[in-house]
């Protein structure tokens, strides 16, 4: 693993005279082209009579021979050369002062809203913010956004939802817990009955943790440096930054803080206690971690008062020995003279217990416990404001938010973060209503559309023609595995397709990112030009929300169209070879809808889900006997177990297919409400509103299971609606946080 490191004055291009040339880009490792160092080398060699060194002519051929190399100078050719600035400055491998400033379009693929149980009391407001069943029609909608953070930030910050951003306020703080666990990753331990299984990430949140822990410490730091750059300037003037982090990157994360937002804006470092029982023997007891609070200036707002506690009662004690003694221990009188009615502010020294067993708990891996948040939300904004959470994880920071009438943003890469972070703030929702209190609709969003290079992860930092051809290297390796793994054989000739199968062309989705809307588009297109009527699409995700409505509009022009799921074991060299590589379906709904004159029920009827991680027989072949694993095969979770003597047993744990359900709803009108997307016109370059053709699943009931109720209704109740035709649409999402829907074509205004 290689290690940042502070250096002296890394920034060559703050360090040269104002009248030497441009850098060009790439031209050299320190970022400036050979002929300003070779000028450079020859200004230093002259020196006299300075406190810098003279380089020696061997000295000057060695740094060349660097630069023709295209490897970085070792430190103390950097210092000769660039001594004039003296700056503690982070270093790592690969840095860069390049900030992604792609903009994609945001899609929204669900709204919900609670239905409100009584209508507002003002009739005017009533009419222009809530529909007749008190459901949200305008102002601030808060944002749950799927994806990757970085493209999201550049997308909120060059986008036109900046302009809806500033509109509230601007952002005034923003909440990160980044996974500063070099040792964590995205799996999950789900409970299965009595049992526990662990799901294993899917290829786009391994290539995240390869992106952010593959070089160590360095690429974590890449990450984590851009990212802080972006949110630094979607926040207010008078806003705060807090990041959490702990021992084994806060000196890291600080150093790159510094550098983003400056030295003199760090606030405060607090320190989270959480005490707890340790069973540590040679070392002290690891209990607490890192929060750095930064302002975006020097004036960023604090709300003392919304955050006192209690004075202890030993410094009561000394406030009344400070009036010798003449007033009453833990007295009003005593606040009143020395301290605050209210209580003391308190210091960096938090001490808030972890999330309990309790009915706060998610069974999330990295839930941060309500209490941290709401001092951190209640001191560094007020009612009203927006704050962000750009690592959302189970969602607290939401929860939180909403609880005291904050606007939010949260977004995650991990389609089960964005699942549990939905659940949870669906039962705020719930609790508000039930309280009598206001509470704002949210929206779950995707990124629409993809730049390529994105799909293989192309170095920017490349000429352009290098680029171009990393990328097509790239491209073609990774097809060729997939059609290699599902048995395919090459096409040509084609500008979706790369190969075939049993009569049926093969399109294969990106590497890194989901197939997207645009995608499956785009080979519904060139079926229709070249009359092509079978069609398997290939991908390690899919858009939410994207099927079955793409799926519909092609079966209408006469093109079958099956979705697959790529399985993780296509970079299982053996299994590709012994064919063992088991591409997936996208599961199946079916649904049965009630109808009694002008109302519709929907009955849930059948799930059927095809997933596969591990195989029995492997598990089989590899367990010690006395222990046991569970795996999942071909839609099934089966625990393997392995006895004293060596004897296998197979028990099934998905005894039925609700089994697989964590969560359905159900939307009574699903082409309502068209989803609109701002893009910018390519000739006049202003942002204009477009219908991508597909509608916005609103939320109109659920049910789903939590941690503490694992039932689940299976019929929802019957639904008021105006008679006609309509359309249900029906969502479902499963266990592991993938959701499937299905829409079905309903006459109400009979009897039945």
């Amino acid at each position: 693993m290689s290690h940042p490191s502070t250096a002296w004055d890394g920034r060559v291009v703050d360090s040269r005279a104002n009248d030497a040339p441009r850098p060009s880009k790439a031209h050299s490792p320190l970022g400036v082209s050979t002929q300003f160092l070779s000028v450079r080398i020859a200004q230093v060699a002259e020196r006299k009579g300075t406190l810098m060194p003279r380089l020696t002519e061997q000295e000057q051929q060695d740094i060349l021979r660097y630069i023709e190399a295209d490897k970085p100078l070792p430190d103390k050719y950097r210092f000769l050369l660039f001594a004039d600035k003296r700056e503690v400055e982070l270093v790592w491998n690969g840095k860069t002062n390049e900030v992604c400033n792609i903009v994609l379009p945001f899609q929204v693929i669900e709204q919900v809203d609670e239905p409100r149980a009584e209508k507002p009391a003002d009739a005017a407001l009533q009419l222009g913010l809530f529909d007749d069943r008190g459901r949200q029609l305008k102002g601030w909608t808060n944002k749950l956004i799927w994806g990757e953070n970085k493209l999201i930030l550049s997308s909120l910050k060059n986008g036109p939802l900046r302009e809806e951003i500033e509109k509230q306020g601007g952002l005034q703080l923003i909440y990160i817990d980044p996974p500063f666990d070099v040792g964590a990753d995205f799996s999950m331990d789900l409970e299965i009955g009595d049992d526990t299984f662990t799901k294993k990430p899917n290829i786009l949140e391994e290539i995240a943790y390869r992106d952010t822990w593959g070089k160590g410490a360095d690429s974590f730091i890449a990450m984590i440096y851009e990212r802080l750059a972006l949110m630094r300037d979607l926040l207010t003037e008078d806003g705060s930054i807090y990041v959490h982090c702990d021992w084994r990157v806060n000196s890291f994360i600080r150093l790159a803080l510094d550098e983003v937002f400056g030295a003199s804006n760090l606030i405060n470092e607090i320190t989270w206690h959480f005490p707890s029982m340790s069973a540590a023997r040679n070392k002290f007891p690891v209990k607490s971690n890192t929060i750095y609070r930064y302002g975006r200036g020097a004036d960023s707002i604090f709300n003392a008062d919304a955050v006192r506690v209690p004075y202890e009662e030993s410094s009561l004690a000394v406030m009344s020995a400070g009036y010798g003694g003449g007033l009453a221990t833990g007295g009003t009188s005593v606040r009143q003279a020395y301290g605050n009615e209210g209580g003391k502010v308190p210091d960096t020294v938090w001490r808030i217990r972890h999330v309990s067993s309790g009915a706060e708990n998610v069974g999330y891996p990295t839930q941060k416990p309500e209490p941290l948040l709401e001092r951190i939300i209640m001191s560094s904004s007020s009612e009203g404001d927006l704050v962000a959470d750009f690592f959302c994880g189970s969602g607290t920071t939401a929860v939180v938010a909403e609880r005291l009438a904050r606007k939010w943003i949260a977004c995650d890469l991990g389609k089960f973060a964005i699942h549990t972070t939905r659940k949870r703030m669906i039962g705020v929702q719930r609790q508000l209503k039930a309280e009598g209190k206001d509470y704002r609709a949210f929206e779950i969003l995707n990124l629409g559309k993809y730049e390529r290079q994105h799909y293989v992860g192309v170095n920017t930092n490349l000429r352009q023609a290098e680029q171009e051809q990393q990328l097509q290297e790239k491209e073609t390796a990774f097809v060729d595995l997939i059609l290699r793994a599902y048995r395919a054989e090459r096409t040509q000739g084609f500008a979706t397709f790369h190969g075939k199968k049993g009569g049926r062309l093969v399109a294969v989705g990106p590497v890194n990112l989901p197939v997207t809307r645009l995608f499956v588009e785009e080979v519904i297109l060139e079926c229709r030009q070249k009359h092509i009527t079978r069609v398997d699409i290939l991908g390690f995700e899919f858009e939410m929300g994207l099927f079955p409505n793409v799926l519909d509009e092609a079966r209408s022009k006469g093109i079958d169209i099956a979705p697959k799921y790529i399985p993780a074991e296509v970079f299982d060299k053996r299994a590709v070879e012994r064919n063992q590589v088991v591409f997936h379906d996208v599961a199946a709904i079916e649904v049965k809808p009630h109808i009694k004159k002008n109302t519709v029920a929907v009955q849930l009827t059948d799930f059927s889900v095809y997933y596969s991680q591990d195989s029995i027989s492997s598990a089989e072949a590899t367990l010690k006997d006395k222990t046991s694993k569970v795996v999942v095969e071909r839609g099934q979770i089966v625990k393997v177990s392995k006895d004293a003597h060596g004897f296998v047993n197979r028990e099934v744990l998905t005894k039925k297919w609700t089994d697989w359900i964590d969560y359905w709803a159900v939307d009574f009108n699903f082409e309502s409400k068209r989803e609109i997307v701002r893009v910018k016109d390519e000739q006049s370059g202003a942002w204009e509103e477009r219908w991508t053709g597909d509608y916005i699943f609103e939320n109109e009931w659920q049910s789903f299971r939590t941690k503490k109720d694992r039932s689940l209704e299976l019929t929802s109740p019957f639904h008021e609606c105006t008679p006609g035709r309509r359309k249900l649409a029906v969502k479902v999402v499963d266990i592991f946080g993938n959701d499937t829907m299905t829409i079905v074509d309903v006459a109400v205004g009979g009897t039945k």
